[in-house]
């Protein structure tokens, strides 16, 4: 079919797509919130002479997003999107629509997604990944499948806001999908041996999984950089401001004890010296567990909760507020207590234990009659645009700054026209304290503790790191 744009490009917009458009492969790193999804719906429409079809990955919990951009974008109905579902089969699929949009975890899982996917692909399909650090582990199946059959398609995409969150090792993957030809490796082994440092076992010496640091990045800046356009928001939007406040709560003796345990714990075990790295990873979870109100997965007395709902109080009556957390438990807790307060229509959900037509009801009813919604990051924090809100709480953030910078941004994006409110609820003297300073200087929590673990090594780090778990 023909189909046209019923939207204008925004100046920043059209010139990634005039950078990428000459190629038949390319990268836009875009910031979240500068529109990167109305970039490639552009970049489709001036290939429409050449392309049948645009194969559009994206994370399964924003599928219905995108369909939402492009009817919103285009002059396609909804009959024209096809959204890949729990019953798509490539035999009985229609072959014949302009738009494709398939979960990318879809491909680890599920056999009858990769058949389909792999009816869909030929020289005239532009097949798109959003959200490209998904296939950031080369070896993985849903890399290897996706990498493999796109091979096919006369173009490629990758689109994504944190090209890099673990450092230039994730590259390879992305830029490999795109082609091989771009950093000219033919494995992530060669790769691997001229740009990447690997830390050595100090008691083996044999080499870990761990990257120490990065060489020769100059030469990899330099071969992306034909096929690469980036956006940041402060170079191109005039956005709100963003204001962050923290509201701290008391631990509860509940909560101390059982910290306090878990920490002897992890003094105790041998283990926590010979693979520190492992033991802290599951020390800091186990500590932010408690924090949260819970111990071995039993619920203890706590006041976080009481301080979510003083934050609440604090924001006014009317404005819609987004609650994000880490936690399957702490989201149902925190539903109950806020429809308990507000009213059983006040609260809306999104979440991994709901199926993708119902977390999308779910958001249509939050902008349409629901004051609250309450999302964990895992599920929520790519790829929504909720600027109906311009306040966020986060109940429980994750360890990860490239995960909570996603969270942030659902409302801070185009559209959004009042300053963007960031609540923090957190324990005193808690694991938590950790975890706001790493947000705040915009770093993960746990790689900012390895790096105090690597540190201290050469001085006596069995007492060093003593030292460290007891402050914690």
């Amino acid at each position: 079919m023909t189909w046209s744009t019923t939207t204008e490009l925004l100046p920043h917009q059209a010139d990634a797509v005039a950078k990428l458009l000459p190629s038949r492969v390319g990268a836009l790193f875009a910031e979240m919130g500068t529109g990167k999804s109305r970039c490639l719906i552009e970049l489709a429409k001036l290939r429409a002479a050449k392309i049948d079809r645009v194969v559009w990955f994206v994370p399964v919990s924003v599928k219905e997003t995108i369909r939402t951009e492009i009817l919103k974008h285009t002059t396609c109905g909804p009959e024209d999107v096809v959204v890949f579902d729990d019953r798509t089969d490539a035999r009985t699929m229609p072959l014949d629509r302009p738009w494709y949009v398939v979960g990318i975890e879809s491909l680890s899982a599920s056999l009858r997604v990769v058949a389909a996917f792999n009816a869909l692909v030929d020289e005239r399909t532009f097949v798109a990944i959003d959200e490209s650090t998904y296939i950031k582990g080369a070896n993985s199946a849903r890399t290897r499948r996706v990498t493999d059959m796109s091979r096919r398609a006369r173009y490629r995409a990758v689109l994504t806001g944190t090209p890099f969150t673990q450092g230039v090792v994730d590259l390879y993957a992305q830029m490999r999908f795109l082609s091989p030809k771009i950093l000219g490796y033919n494995s992530f082994w060669s790769f691997a041996n001229n740009h990447l440092e690997y830390a050595t076992d100090r008691r083996t010496g044999k080499v870990t999984g761990q990257i120490t640091r990065s060489h020769n990045t100059d030469v990899l800046a330099a071969r992306i950089a034909p096929y690469v356009y980036q956006i940041r928001k402060s170079e191109c939007l005039t956005l709100p401001p963003k204001l962050f406040e923290e509201h701290w709560v008391p631990m509860s003796h509940e909560q101390r004890d059982a910290a306090d345990a878990a920490k002897a714990e992890a003094l105790d075990d041998e283990g926590t010296y010979d693979n520190p790295h492992i033991a802290i990873f599951r020390l800091f979870s186990r500590l932010q567990s408690i924090a949260c109100g819970y111990a071995n997965g039993e619920p203890i007395r706590h006041h976080r909760l009481a301080g979510l709902m003083d934050v609440i109080e604090r924001i006014p009556d009317g404005e819609k507020v987004v609650v994000w957390t880490k936690y399957r438990q702490g989201l149902n807790e925190i539903t109950a207590a806020l429809r308990a307060a507000h009213g059983s229509d006040s609260c809306r959900e999104f979440h991994g234990g709901l199926d993708e037509r119902r977390r999308g009801r779910e958001v249509e009813a939050w902008r349409s009659e629901a004051r609250f919604l309450v999302s964990t990051q895992q599920s929520g924090g790519h790829g929504l645009t909720l600027t109906e809100a311009s306040h966020s709480v986060f109940y429980a953030s994750t360890f990860k700054y490239s995960e909570r910078a996603q969270a942030e941004d659902r409302i801070h994006r185009i559209g959004q026209s009042q300053p963007c409110t960031y609540v923090d609820i957190a324990v005193s003297d808690s694991i938590d304290r950790r975890i706001i300073a790493a947000v705040r200087s915009k770093g993960a929590t746990l790689a900012a503790f390895r790096e105090e673990i690597d540190a201290c090594k050469k001085h006596g780090l069995r007492d060093r790191l003593r030292e460290m778990i007891r402050a914690l």
